[in-house]
């Protein structure tokens, strides 16, 4: 379900919407201070921030607290999505709640609007989840296990391809924690694939009508990928770009959309519908 729509400051030239994103950011709590600080002067060059996922260190209840106090005063408007980690003492509602109380939108399975410069820009977020991709993935069969965790997978991807789809905007983006593309795994031990992202979900940013796909979770991939219908997908695991965020565009003009990765040449989109 859509949140509402939230004004969030006026975009760059010609509509040109400034996106800050990064992943994997893993607070700990011998580390007060240090993201808040890299995140000073993030308002000054982009619209929105975009977390990734793993926002903590083994996902406490007192590590959500200091993430929470950690990204409070950013200063712009700044949308979430949990990853494996904070599900780690089963205590991602309570992070949840932490994050919501400073003014941070944590999405799972929902998705917000955006009014920037009087461009709508949706995003829909969902942790994701593993499952491999086409040629050597799951399948739905054999012990109740191994069912349970393709249907999870199965779940979040038509979760996140609903949202995408209820989304009344612009442009859309997907923000999930698991990949989406095993582009962007590149790098990273081919034996554990099926445990960093699904295919499924880079079906749901096709068919959902994205412009740009964001994710985390592979600290040791590759940057860049695109999904089979065209979609750039960018990693922003921060031990994987080696610094404080990403930065990207987003133009929109009369339901068509470019994605521009900073300092990278422009990506050509479908149209967003």
């Amino acid at each position: 379900m859509d949140r509402e729509v939230h004004r969030a400051g006026q975009a760059g030239d010609a509509g040109l919407v400034r996106i800050a994103a990064v992943g994997d950011v893993h607070v700990g709590l011998d580390m007060r201070g240090e993201l808040r600080k890299s995140l000073a002067a993030v308002r000054e060059h982009a619209d929105v921030l975009l977390l990734a996922g793993d926002l903590t260190q083994h996902g406490s209840r007192d590590e959500g607290r200091l993430m929470a106090e950690e990204v409070a005063d950013v200063g712009i408007p700044t949308i979430a999505v949990l990853g494996n980690h904070d599900y780690h003492q089963d205590a991602q509602d309570v992070i949840r709640a932490d994050l919501e109380r400073v003014g941070v939108t944590v999405l799972e399975g929902e998705g917000v609007v955006l009014d920037i410069g009087g461009h709508r820009v949706g995003i829909a977020g969902v942790k994701g989840f593993g499952g491999g991709f086409a040629g050597a993935c799951g399948s739905e069969f054999g012990e109740l296990e191994m069912k349970a965790f393709i249907r999870h997978t199965k779940d979040k991807a038509r979760r996140l391809l609903h949202c995408l789809q209820a989304l009344q905007c612009d442009v859309r983006i997907a923000l999930t924690h698991y990949a989406p593309t095993k582009d962007t795994l590149l790098g990273e031990k081919l034996e554990i694939y099926p445990f960093l992202g699904s295919h499924l979900l880079g079906e749901a940013i096709d068919e959902g009508g994205c412009v740009l796909a964001l994710h985390g979770h592979a600290h040791h991939g590759a940057e860049r990928g695109i999904t089979p219908g065209g979609v750039p997908v960018r990693n922003v695991a921060k031990p994987l770009i080696r610094s404080a965020y990403q930065l990207f565009s987003v133009r929109a003009h009369d339901g068509h959309a470019v994605a521009a990765p900073t300092e990278q040449r422009e990506l050509t989109s479908a149209p967003s519908g």
